[in-house]
């Protein structure tokens, strides 16, 4: 039988929130960087994860992503994602 499909949403602390589906996918986590360049300009990448330790291991990477790329700061957030079976409103 297949899985049923549902909605995920996240909440980030500066009140962003993302909804990924409707998937039937097994994500967990969502997480996301906030790169913060030297011109002053940002830019953002976002994942989701099937577990905490997937989530958070993106961290370290992440760090050698900015020495490559020259970052002058980078905020990294994960959050577990909130499952509903309708589409938010």
């Amino acid at each position: 039988m297949a899985k049923s499909k549902r909605y995920l949403t996240a909440t980030m602390a500066d009140g962003y929130v993302k909804t990924i589906g409707p998937t039937a996918s097994p994500f967990t986590h969502y997480w996301r960087i906030v790169a913060h360049l030297a011109d002053g300009a940002t830019e953002v990448f976002w994942g989701h994860s099937k577990s905490l330790k997937e989530a958070t291991g993106k961290k370290a990477a992440t760090a050698d992503a900015a020495r490559q790329r020259g970052w002058v700061r980078y905020d990294f957030e994960v959050v577990e994602l909130v499952e509903s079976l309708h589409p938010p409103r």
